[in-house]
C-alpha cells in the first residue's frame, strides 16, 4: 500500500474517531462545547497542527469523506418516512414555521448588521446564512455578494445553532420535538438537523423537512425580498 494511501486512511480514521468520541461525550453531557461537529473539528485541527500537517495534507481525506454526503443526505428520508403520520398532522405548523423562520432570520440579521455598521458589500452574503452552504453560495452570487463569505457564514451559523440551539430551546421551555426540529432545521440547516437527530427521530424528521423547506423558500423569496430589505435599511 502506498504511503499516500496510508496517510489518507489515517486522516479518515482520525476524523471518524474524533467524531465518535465527541458524539459519545455529547450524548452523556449535553454541553455545547462537546457538540460533535465543533469538538470533532477542534480535535482534528489540533492534531494536524501538532503533527505539522496542513489542510492540503487533509484535503484527500476530506474528498473521501465528502463522497458519503450523498448517501447520508438520502438517508435523511428514512426518519421522514417513519414519521410520515406525524408529519402529515404537523404539515401546517411545519410550513408556517419554516416560512416565518426563514423570512424573519433574513430580516433580523440584516437589521443587526446595519445597526452594527457592517460593510454593505457583506450584507448579501450574510443574509443567506441560514441555508445550507451550496445554496447560500449561489444565492449570494445572484445578489452580488461574495460566495466564499456566504459559505463561511452558513457554516458558522450551522455550528453555532447546533451548539447552542438545543440548550436555548430548552431554556425557552420548547420541549415538543416537532417544534424543536422545525427550529433547528430552519435556522441551522444540516448541522442543526444532526443535532435534532441526536434528540429524537421525530425532531430529526421535522428538522430534515424544515432544512429543505427553508432552502426552497429562501431561494424563492431572496431575489425580491433581500433587495427590498436592503433598500429600506440603507435608505
Amino acid at each position: 500500500m502506498r504511503p499516500d494511501v496510508l496517510s489518507v486512511a489515517a486522516m479518515v480514521l482520525l476524523t471518524v474517531s474524533a467524531y465518535a468520541v465527541a458524539r459519545t461525550l455529547y450524548l452523556r453531557y449535553q454541553h455545547p462545547l462537546v457538540q460533535p461537529v465543533f469538538l470533532g473539528a477542534s480535535v482534528i485541527i489540533g492534531v494536524l497542527l501538532l503533527a505539522g500537517r496542513s489542510f492540503e495534507d487533509y484535503r484527500a481525506a476530506k474528498d473521501v469523506l465528502g463522497w458519503f454526503l450523498g448517501p447520508v443526505t438520502v438517508a435523511l428520508a428514512v426518519p421522514v418516512y417513519k414519521q410520515r403520520a406525524r408529519l402529515r398532522a404537523a404539515a401546517l405548523p411545519l410550513a408556517g414555521g419554516v416560512a416565518l423562520g426563514a423570512a424573519s432570520t433574513i430580516a433580523a440579521v440584516l437589521v443587526l448588521a446595519v445597526l452594527a455598521r457592517v460593510d454593505d458589500s457583506v450584507l448579501p452574503a450574510l443574509a443567506v446564512k441560514s441555508v445550507t452552504a451550496p445554496i447560500a453560495i449561489e444565492l449570494a452570487r445572484l445578489q452580488g455578494g461574495e460566495p466564499s463569505l456566504a459559505a463561511t457564514f452558513a457554516i458558522i451559523t450551522g455550528t453555532i445553532g447546533a451548539m447552542f440551539g438545543p440548550a436555548l430551546l430548552t431554556r425557552c421551555r420548547v420541549t415538543d420535538p416537532v417544534a424543536r426540529g422545525i427550529a433547528l432545521g430552519t435556522a441551522s440547516h444540516g448541522q442543526g438537523t444532526a443535532a435534532a437527530l441526536l434528540e429524537s427521530e421525530t425532531a430529526g424528521a421535522m428538522s430534515s423537512l424544515a432544512m429543505a423547506g427553508a432552502a426552497v423558500f429562501t431561494a424563492a423569496i431572496a431575489p425580491a425580498y433581500i433587495p427590498l430589505l436592503l433598500r429600506l435599511l440603507l435608505s
